[in-house]
């Protein structure tokens, strides 16, 4: 009996388009094990990102303007602080990092996104 393997099955190949779903399931990981004052804040910043995806927005421009940025983790600072107990500068420095992070990810999925279209 012939016990050899085709060639295709010995050196299996990864996936080509396997890396965004990798990458995607990572972060969901990585956003799970945040800690729980994050965790509630989490929702604040991906609805307020959530509003500002659209086509032109501010949030794809090169070099998006600093004073918008910081309106918007201004807007969600307002949102968030009703349901902090001390709510003070440390709670806005957070909010302003995971906005940029969620930005930037958002901006890497949309130019991997309109890279693959063409």
């Amino acid at each position: 009996m012939d016990n050899r393997l085709p060639y295709y099955m010995t050196y299996p190949m990864p996936f080509l388009f396997d890396d965004d779903r990798v990458n995607r399931r990572d972060y969901d990981y990585m956003k799970s094990i945040y800690p729980d004052t994050a965790k509630r804040l989490l929702p604040f910043v991906e609805e307020e990102c959530d509003r500002l995806e659209y086509k032109g927005s501010m949030m794809y421009d090169e070099y998006p303007d600093r004073l918008q940025l910081r309106l918007m983790c201004r807007r969600i600072y307002d949102r968030a602080k009703e349901g902090e107990d001390e709510a003070g500068e440390w709670l806005h420095e957070l909010i302003e990092v995971m906005a940029y992070q969620e930005l930037c990810r958002r901006r890497c999925e949309r130019r991997s996104c309109r890279r693959k279209l063409y």
